[in-house]
């Protein structure tokens, strides 16, 4: 287990950067699949060819039969399996190190131009951005840039997951039999190979396989959590916009539209008194006071 250990911290960094699904997806990349795998399959397969036996005198005929019957070892394919799913957490963990760096930096600067109180370090205070994904805790708020490649490596672990599933079962099944008949050059006729221990290893492969389903679930439903929740958030936004006093609100917009003629009448006619009297104090006669409203037909009004 000691190859793993430079792996497991790498990986172990990345937990206080993901969400509560990626930690779960950790821990069965850890307990499930490299704590089994450096534990009890390679004890199994330890025997893989030395007690791979074929019904042959022949030189060289038990080697062909056994390269064809495991093309690669099991053990090993796991190994390259996981080396390669955990190959895309480990570049977002570097982008995650990359922007909190990056960000580090610009606190240091607008610290330093906070000490001066001169109108030339004002304006550069206001130039910097404001930091927007390292949060006051030291943790990490996943959004824009870091939400976007956190989906794309998710996307990644996806595509990989399902390719060695299906890489497994394309090259030697999801159970190993008991006997394996090989028919190659330089074998003269069929040939009967025995594997030892085909059950147990059989265990062993269906327990890695549905600890690499169980994984493949966990992306799946992770990628779907982080896209309802940037739907949600993207929706609340829009709840949440403020309306500038030029453009009232949809609301109160249809509210005036609703008015009563009456009502705006009334507004249009104290309007009018109003600019009256303003242009009688001013030296100008002031509109009779007797004449009915509907007597005034006032082809533009010029307020």
């Amino acid at each position: 287990m000691g190859e793993w250990d430079l792996l497991g911290r790498l990986l172990d960094k990345v937990q206080s950067h993901s969400t509560v699904i990626g930690k779960v997806w950790l821990t069965v990349l850890f307990v499930f699949r490299i704590l089994v795998l450096g534990t009890g399959a390679e004890r199994v397969w330890g025997d893989e060819q030395s007690d791979f036996v074929c019904n042959t005198q022949q030189p060289g005929c038990e080697n062909v039969c056994y390269d064809q019957a495991f093309p690669i070892s099991h053990v090993r394919f796991w190994v390259f399996q996981i080396i390669a799913v955990a190959t895309p957490k480990l570049l977002y963990l570097g982008y995650v190190l990359h922007v909190i760096h990056a960000e580090k930096k610009m606190k240091e600067r607008m610290k330093k131009q906070s000490d001066v109180d001169d109108p030339a370090s004002l304006f550069l205070r206001r130039a910097y951005k404001v930091p927007k994904y390292t949060k006051s805790t030291g943790k990490i708020s996943i959004r824009g840039r870091l939400l976007r490649s956190y989906v794309l490596h998710l996307v990644a672990k996806i595509v990989l997951e399902v390719v060695f599933i299906a890489g497994q079962y394309l090259l030697y099944g999801f159970t190993l039999q008991t006997r394996y008949v090989c028919v190659s050059f330089p074998c003269p006729h069929k040939v009967d190979c025995f594997l030892s221990r085909p059950t147990e290893k059989s265990v062993i492969i269906w327990f890695m396989l549905v600890a690499a389903c169980v994984s493949l679930v966990l992306s799946v439903v992770e990628l779907v959590y982080l896209c309802v929740k940037a739907v949600k958030e993207c929706m609340a936004r829009r709840q949440d916009y403020t309306v500038t006093p030029v453009t009232p609100p949809l609301t109160e917009r249809k509210a005036f539209k609703l008015r009563d003629d009456t009502v705006l009448q009334n507004c249009v006619n104290l309007e009018l008194e109003r600019q009256g009297r303003k242009l009688g104090v001013n030296g100008v006669n002031e509109a009779p006071k007797n004449v009915a409203p509907e007597n005034n037909n006032m082809g533009e009004v010029h307020i």
